[in-house]
C-alpha cells in the first residue's frame, strides 16, 4: 500500500498508464499534459500529426496515427476517448470488448475535479479566452491554480499548467452535454446562442443544458453569466452577476473606453467599486469584454487590484483568437487569424477589426461542420455582410460526412453583400499574391490556421 500512496488515484482508480483515442484534440491534451505532469505513462492514437501531437511527443507521449490494435497499450488503467471518435473505430472496440475502464474526457475532469475549488466557464463563445484570462490572471499573481484550457495560452504557450492549490480553472465544454459532469465554486455562462444542434436537437434542449451546468454550482458560489442572457431569472443561484461590456444596468461593466496605440484603456465597475486604469493589449472590443469576467472572479478571489491592473496589461492572449500574424508594428500588413466559427463570434471579430483600423476588410471564412452551416447559413450570411469583402472556402467536414445541397455557396447566396467569392484554398493564396490587400481577417475553426505561415509570406513577399 505504501508503494502506491504516491501514485495517482482518480475515481478509486490507481492510474499509472492511461491511453488516448484522439489525444491531438485541444481539450483532450490538456489532459494529456496532466497525466504527463503527475508522471503518468501517456499512448494515443490521432488522425494525423499535427504541431500539437509533436509537442506531445517531445513532452513524453508516445503517439501514432494508424487505428491498429497492435499498436496500443494493452496495460492502459484508464482509457480516455473523444465523442468525434467514429462508433466503428477498432482501437475504441477493443478496449470494450475487454472490459477496460473506457471513459470520455468529461468523465476524467469530473474526476479530477471532484474535490477542489472549481471555476469553470461555459459558454457558445468567449469562454476559451475567458478560461485563460482567469487562469493567467491567477498565475501571475501568485494565487496560483491548475488550468485546463481549450486553447493555447500566448504567455505560456500551453494549454495546462499545475499549480500546488486545489484550485481548478476548466473550460466547460458544453458540446455533448460535457460540462454537466463537474462541480463549479464559481460558474460563467459567457453565451447560450444555438450550437450543437446535431447534438441537441432544439435550441429549448440547448438553454437547458446551460440551465443544467448553473444548477451544478455549489452552495454559496459564484453564478457569472453575460448581461441580457435569457432565462436570467431561472438560474436560481443565491449569488449570481452579470456582466456587460458597457451596459450600465449590469453588475459589472467597463466604462471611459478608449483605443490607444492599439491597446484597449478602460476603467470597470465592479457592485459600486471602481477599478481604474486598466489596459488590454489583445485586440477585439470582444476581449475587453472578456477581460471583465475575469477581472470580476479575480476580484471575487479578493486578489488586490494593483495585481489585476499590472497582470492584464502583459496578458498576450490565446492562439487563433484575434491573433496578429502581421501587424503594423512590423509591417504595411495587417493578417488577424481568428477560431471563429459561429455568426456571434464573427461579429465579434469584424466589430472588433472596426475598432482598430480603417482599411478595407477582406474576410476569408472556412465554414466548419455541414449541420452549422446548414442551421446557421442566415445567420452567417448576416454576419459575414458587415465585411468589406469575403471569401468563402469550403467547408471543413470536421467529424461529418457531406450533406447533400450543403456547402459554402448556401451561405454566399443567402448574403446582401455581393462583393463575396467561394474559392478554393489555392485560388485564395492566388489572390492574395496578386492584390496583396492590406487587411486580412481568416477565421474558422478547420486547418485554416495552417494557412497563415503561407500567406505571412507572401504579403512579405518584395
Amino acid at each position: 500500500m505504501d508503494q502506491e500512496a504516491h501514485l495517482l488515484r482518480l475515481n478509486n482508480i490507481v492510474i499509472k498508464s492511461v491511453y488516448f483515442i484522439g489525444i491531438g484534440g485541444i481539450g483532450m491534451s490538456a489532459l494529456v499534459r496532466y497525466f504527463l505532469s503527475k508522471a503518468v505513462r501517456v499512448a494515443g492514437y490521432d488522425l494525423k500529426e499535427t504541431e500539437l501531437t509533436k509537442r506531445l511527443t517531445q513532452e513524453g507521449a508516445h503517439i501514432h496515427y494508424e487505428d491498429n490494435v497492435q499498436l496500443i497499450s494493452k496495460d492502459a488503467d484508464v482509457v480516455i476517448y473523444t465523442p468525434a471518435i467514429p462508433v466503428n473505430h477498432t482501437e475504441l472496440a477493443y478496449y470494450r470488448e475487454n472490459k477496460y475502464v473506457v471513459v470520455k474526457r468529461s468523465d476524467v475532469l469530473g474526476w479530477i475535479t471532484e474535490n477542489a475549488f472549481n471555476i469553470c466557464v461555459a459558454g457558445s463563445h468567449g469562454k476559451t479566452t475567458v478560461t485563460t484570462m482567469i487562469a493567467y490572471l491567477l498565475r501571475e499573481t501568485g494565487y496560483g491554480s491548475n488550468a485546463f484550457l481549450g486553447g493555447i495560452a500566448a504567455n505560456y504557450d500551453t494549454n495546462f499548467w499545475s499549480s500546488d492549490r486545489n484550485v481548478n480553472v476548466v473550460e466547460a465544454d458544453e458540446y455533448d452535454r460535457s460540462f454537466l459532469k463537474l462541480s463549479p465554486d464559481v460558474a460563467i455562462i459567457t453565451a447560450m446562442d444555438p450550437d450543437h444542434l446535431d447534438i441537441y436537437g432544439t435550441v429549448q434542449n440547448l438553454e437547458d443544458a446551460y440551465l443544467a451546468f448553473a444548477s451544478k454550482l455549489k452552495s454559496a458560489g459564484l453564478l457569472l453569466t453575460k448581461y441580457g442572457l435569457k432565462h436570467k431569472h431561472n438560474f436560481g443561484a443565491e449569488k449570481h452577476l452579470t456582466y456587460s461590456l458597457d451596459n450600465r444596468d449590469a453588475d459589472i461593466y467597463a466604462f471611459d473606453i478608449k483605443v490607444h496605440e492599439g491597446a484597449y484603456h478602460f476603467h470597470v465597475h465592479i457592485n459600486g467599486v471602481e477599478i481604474k486604469d486598466l489596459i488590454l493589449k489583445t485586440g477585439g472590443l470582444h476581449n475587453v469584454e472578456n477581460a471583465i469576467a475575469a477581472i470580476a472572479v479575480a476580484g471575487y478571489l479578493n486578489i488586490a487590484e494593483s495585481q489585476i491592473r499590472q497582470a492584464l496589461q502583459l496578458f498576450r492572449g490565446v492562439k487563433r483568437r484575434f491573433e496578429f500574424v502581421l501587424s503594423h508594428t512590423d509591417s504595411p500588413y495587417v493578417l488577424i487569424d481568428d477560431y471563429a466559427h459561429h455568426p456571434e463570434e464573427l461579429s465579434a471579430v469584424i466589430k472588433g477589426v472596426r475598432s482598430l483600423y480603417n482599411e478595407q476588410m477582406l474576410l476569408v471564412f472556412q465554414p466548419h461542420l455541414y449541420s452549422r452551416t446548414k442551421d446557421l447559413a442566415a445567420e452567417f450570411a448576416a454576419s459575414l455582410d458587415q465585411a468589406d469583402e469575403v471569401i468563402l472556402l469550403p467547408v471543413y467536414p470536421a467529424r461529418e460526412l457531406p450533406v447533400e445541397g450543403v456547402s459554402s455557396e448556401l451561405i454566399a447566396e443567402k448574403m446582401k453583400n455581393k462583393n463575396c467569392s467561394v474559392l478554393t484554398k489555392e485560388a485564395f493564396t492566388e489572390t492574395v499574391r496578386q492584390r496583396k490587400p492590406a487587411l486580412i481577417v481568416m477565421c474558422g475553426a478547420g486547418d485554416i490556421g495552417e494557412m497563415r505561415q503561407t500567406i505571412k509570406t507572401i504579403l512579405l513577399e518584395k
